[in-house]
């Protein structure tokens, strides 16, 4: 490309190599501090840890910033009337685009470093899962003022600029706060700072020092005390993590829908989040209870939508959650606003309730796990140590009568039914979800039936659909009732293939 080409092009914001530079620091004084602790720890000298920490900090920030520049030299964009455009013609040459008409996603991030700068990350996308991205462009970064004028362009939505400020559909509550630890994610925490503590400790050299000190903190107390004692420690520091995590995610949270007709999710406190979900491309809601937000009385909204991005490894943004976990009355008040209906779907209807042969599979299946997992114990035991053998005997004690309750749980919580323009269905204990699913998104059905469910004469229909997940499914339903519901769901669509007796 000549540079007569690049007339009418925008190159990305200068101010990342800043950026670019104070990120590679803060990693490299991050990998400083084990590999010194390592280096001092094995017997070296200190100025020999320091000279070679130093050395590779220079290589690490020099060659971060050297690789940002060769990128910024060469990345060039611009938005044509039909297309969105990115090119790099720096040693070699590459085109991408995509057509504005397919565009479903302008998405505005922007972490402490880019908010200090004034920059922002503008990612682009189709809404399409194309193997190694193709439908998505990402900006990365542009100033705060284009990012929100390429946003407002490619929306198509001039109008942006006319939110009623004044009403949002929902806003931060701090109290919902208190929900955060009540999720498998405090325990997680917990289980992870101990494992760090242990991976710092062995860089140092100092792991059999930090071990024999636990062990001798707890001489004379019986060794299932000492464990739960410990697991107590590890939930208090999940429980801290985890308040700090929805700090982080959630502060300046805020639900609008703007007058072009699209709901923006707009959130976080150190990184900050824009998402953005076109109205027209809604096709319902689930309202997801994890066990611990259930036993609180709490739930959260997401959104069913076509063309809305999926997670992946490299991205852990949640791009379908319109509210975080809030009381149900909230959320439904919220889920009927977004769907334009007085009354949510997923309280309007009295769900079915399933045939007491799925009770029975349910059981069979939850008793089934926990049997495992004590016989892998049992053998462990017989083969290691016997305190494998008192640990599964305590966890037998506990997960038996547990797993029964979570199986009769899910039988009370397997349900569907329809009501107006929605079906609905529930399922799950650990996680319990209720969709509702606009039943004109509902493009086929699937009938899976297991050689178990056979027996039992039940059956899983899944509804396919472009929106959400793709496939959205009532579980162990009897075989005329499962068929009906899908039938008068959609009709005619599954029609042709019933034998009516």
């Amino acid at each position: 490309m000549t540079s007569g080409e690049f007339e009418g092009w925008s190159t990305l914001d200068k101010r990342t190599l800043p950026v670019t530079a104070l990120t590679m620091t803060g990693a490299a004084v991050g990998a400083a501090i084990p590999i010194t602790a390592a280096i001092v720890g094995g017997g070296g000298r200190l100025w020999v840890a320091l000279a070679w920490v130093v050395a590779g900090g220079v290589v690490l920030v020099g060659g971060g910033v050297l690789a940002e520049l060769f990128y910024w030299k060469g990345v060039r964009y611009r938005v044509t009337p039909d297309r969105l455009e990115t090119a790099f013609t720096l040693v070699f040459r590459s085109r991408k685009s995509l057509q504005r008409e397919r565009i479903r996603n302008v998405d505005l991030t922007a972490n402490p470093l880019h908010r200090l700068f004034g920059v922002a990350v503008v990612t682009i996308g189709t809404g399409s899962q194309e193997p190694g991205g193709q439908g998505r462009i990402k900006l990365n970064p542009v100033s705060r003022a284009e990012a929100e004028r390429l946003r407002a362009d490619l929306l198509r939505r001039a109008e942006i600029a006319e939110t009623d400020e004044d009403a949002p559909l929902a806003e931060l509550d701090r109290s919902w706060i208190r929900y955060a630890p009540m999720s498998f994610l405090s325990p997680a925490l917990g289980l992870a700072a101990g494992g760090g503590l242990m991976q710092v400790s062995e860089w140092a050299g100092l792991q059999k020092g930090l071990i024999d000190w636990v062990i001798g903190l707890f001489r004379g107390i019986p060794l299932v005390v000492a464990i739960l004692i410990l697991l107590a420690i590890a939930m208090v520091v999940g429980v801290v993590g985890a308040l700090g995590l929805w700090v982080e995610m959630w502060w300046n949270y805020r639900l609008d829908r703007e007058a072009g007709g699209t709901l923006r999710v707009r959130r976080g406190l150190f990184t900050t989040r824009s998402i953005s979900i076109e109205e027209a491309r809604l096709r319902g809601v689930d309202l997801v209870e994890p066990l611990g937000n259930r036993i609180s009385g709490a739930a959260r909204v997401d959104a069913i939508a076509t063309g809305t991005r999926q997670n992946d490894d490299q991205d852990k943004t949640d791009y379908h959650t319109l509210l975080p976990a809030a009381p149900v009355a909230t959320a439904n008040r919220i889920a009927a606003a977004v769907l334009r209906e007085p009354v949510s779907p997923t309280e309007a209807v009295r769900l079915a309730g399933h045939p007491r042969a799925a009770r029975g599979r349910l059981l069979r299946w939850w008793i089934g796990s926990v049997v495992v997992l004590l016989a892998i114990f049992a053998i462990l035991g017989f083969l290691l140590t016997g305190v494998l053998l008192v640990i599964g005997a305590a966890l037998g004690v506990v997960l038996l009568p547990v797993s029964v309750l979570l199986a009769l749980d899910a039988y009370r919580n397997l349900g569907h039914g329809i009501t107006g323009r929605y079906l609905v269905g529930r399922h799950g204990t650990v996680r319990r979800s209720t969709f509702a699913l606009e039943r004109d998104g509902v493009i086929g059905w699937t009938v899976k039936q297991s050689i178990f469910q056979r027996r039992k004469g039940l059956l899983t229909v899944v509804a396919t659909t472009a929106a959400g997940t793709g496939a959205y499914s009532v579980y162990d339903a009897g075989e005329e009732q499962g068929l009906l519901f899908a039938e008068e769901s959609v009709p005619d669509l599954l029609t042709p293939f019933l034998e009516r007796a």
